[in-house]
């Protein structure tokens, strides 16, 4: 069955789920628009790859199992090691490991289809977009598109951290930012309530074609079937709690078990 709320899950925001709902968001979104723009168009997904270093205390050693002969084993040189051989011992190789921690964030781009100029980017914010040095390199990347003149649609569903900056924004839980090449720096917005359906919004083509149509809701309700987000999903409250009257509004969506 789809998801119980109306609109977006706030159970999707736990750390333990939201990156599986992200990636399972863009290839479900991809998906619902391929045979839409088929005809001169492709939809692909992509990666940016976000690059945080670590703290002393935040590194680990890598390594993997491997197998080590005992010493008995080792005079033998290369003979076969039989069944009537020492016991082989496990061992664990461990290598330096780096001061880095790369994060994968998977967008959906539209490209030309025969040259493969890149038309229009759909990007479904992450928690690491908000907040940190990840927040400055995102705005960074929205200006560049604002320059190079791509459509842009941008995809907050998370209630959870800092709102990235908007000139007139209405007090909302999410929202969907539609930029158009020729409206830039101007766009349109759908404030979102976490008590309504998410929309439909549309993707700018290059003119004279029209928009294609991607619903939100949609994507979301497939998602979560295929994922089986109802078996495991409910079993905290969600992150970051809701208050007040959401949350006794919250309540009465959530599966009994």
């Amino acid at each position: 069955m789809p998801s119980p709320f109306p609109g977006m899950n706030p159970y999707l925001e736990q750390e333990a789920v939201w990156q599986d709902f992200h990636q399972s968001f863009i290839l479900m979104a991809r998906a619902q628009l391929v045979p839409q723009v088929n005809a001169g168009y492709v939809v692909k997904a992509e990666e940016h790859i976000f690059i945080h270093e670590l703290d002393a205390d935040q590194r680990r050693p890598w390594g993997r199992p491997a197998l080590a002969l005992s010493g008995s084993d080792r005079d033998r040189g290369d003979q076969t090691v039989g069944s009537g051989s020492t016991a082989i011992a496990p061992a664990y190789v461990q290598i330096p490991s780096p001061n880095i921690d790369l994060e994968h964030h998977s967008v959906l781009t539209v490209r030309d289809r025969q040259n493969l100029e890149l038309i229009t980017v759909i990007e479904l914010l992450s928690p690491s977009n908000k907040a940190g040095a990840d927040r400055a390199q995102y705005i960074d990347k929205r200006q560049r598109y604002l320059m190079t003149g791509i459509n842009r649609v941008e995809l907050d569903l998370l209630r959870g951290g800092m709102r990235l900056p908007f000139h007139g924004l209405a007090q909302c839980d999410s929202y969907a930012l539609v930029a158009r090449r020729e409206e830039q720096p101007n766009g349109g917005i759908w404030p979102i309530s976490i008590r309504q359906r998410l929309p439909v919004v549309p993707i700018p083509l290059r003119p004279p074609d029209g928009d294609a149509q991607l619903d939100l809701q949609d994507v979301l309700n497939r998602v979560y079937d295929d994922a089986g987000y109802e078996n495991y999903i409910y079993r905290t409250l969600p992150q970051p709690p809701s208050s007040g009257e959401n949350a006794d509004w919250s309540a009465q969506f959530v599966p009994r078990r």
